[in-house]
């Protein structure tokens, strides 16, 4: 399936080719917060774009060279951080004589007030993913939106054998005819958004055909696609990896756990069975104080334990997703 192409994009987001050599290299940050029960990313250019910038001879490594931009942009310091995926598509340089690698990075973080020259800001990840987020039920954009859209996008295909083929993908992605949700399949959801020509994305060349149907943000380049890797990442590596006591405060609550994987999962978790579990993993300790959160009942604080990584090796925290 083709790739969104590369569209001209703000004079700090254009990749730097080396002379002579037609080949670039950027550095992109998918950097994630939550905050009041809220997955959030740090964006740029009116929230539609991802902290970047090119991998420079003075950068001392990749790392190194994605936290310079990152502060430069935005003034917010790096915590953890993994390499994400890198893209070398063909179609992602800016003429036939260039070649892009993007080399992206998901960061978790605690959210700070952003700052710098570059309009940086902090925004829902479901505002531009609005049909990933499940807790409340499935979002109604699901139902009045793309199903229609993506039914007729099956049904114009051009033989019955890839017809079939299309409606078996949209049942798997989507969670249709007995098929569960997966809350994984986030890159896969937006690809086949993007190859039935339902999103901006997918339109930039082709302005004949009017505004995409499928209201949601979109970002410039292929920064959607990319901010869709990380979610997918995320949401896989909370299941086996304890990576979400990145986001929270040096000392939670229990339900402040609970809200935050709900937030990144898109999906509410099983009360009584999530804290069981927490408790056998062993993730967890009391600090022997109460919250100060006067809006209800004073609940016990918990600290991480990050002697655990050292104790033995993490099997997972296996979400009890509810499936009600």
């Amino acid at each position: 399936m083709s790739r969104p192409e590369r569209a001209r994009a703000p004079a700090e987001l254009q990749p730097e080719t080396s002379p002579g050599h037609g080949i670039a290299a950027d550095l992109i940050a998918v950097l994630v917060a939550v905050t009041g029960g809220e997955p959030r990313v740090l964006t740029l250019q009116d929230a539609r774009a991802l902290p970047s910038g090119p991998f420079e001879l003075a950068h001392r490594s990749l790392q190194s060279g994605l936290r310079a931009w990152v502060e430069r942009q935005t003034h917010h310091p790096l915590g953890y951080v993994e390499q994400l995926y890198t893209f070398a598509d063909r179609d992602r340089g800016l003429g036939s004589d260039q070649r892009v690698i993007s080399i992206s990075y998901l960061g978790l973080t605690r959210e700070q007030p952003a700052a710098g020259d570059y309009e940086a800001s902090w925004q829902s990840w479901y505002l531009y993913f609005p049909w990933e987020d499940q807790r409340l039920g499935v979002p109604a954009i699901i139902d009045d939106v793309l199903l229609p859209n993506l039914t007729a996008f099956a049904e114009a295909a051009p033989n019955r054998l890839l017809r079939q083929e299309r409606l078996n993908r949209i049942a798997v992605t989507f969670g249709l005819d007995g098929k569960p949700w997966n809350e994984e399949l986030v890159l896969q959801r937006y690809e086949l958004l993007y190859e039935a020509g339902l999103i901006p994305e997918a339109r930039r060349a082709k302005p004949e055909l009017g505004p995409a149907p499928v209201p949601s943000r979109s970002m410039v380049l292929d920064h959607r696609r990319i901010l869709a890797t990380g979610i997918a990442r995320l949401r896989a590596k909370i299941k086996y990896h304890p990576v979400v006591f990145e986001l929270l405060p040096d000392t939670f609550t229990l339900l402040q756990l609970q809200r935050c994987v709900e937030a990144l999962a898109g999906r509410l978790v099983h009360k009584q069975n999530f804290r069981r579990l927490v408790e056998q993993q062993q993730l967890v300790e009391e600090t022997g104080q109460m919250s100060q959160d006067t809006r209800g009942r004073p609940a016990k604080l918990f600290r991480f334990r990050r002697e655990i990584l050292t104790e033995r090796a993490i099997v997972g925290t296996k979400l009890p997703i509810s499936r009600s």
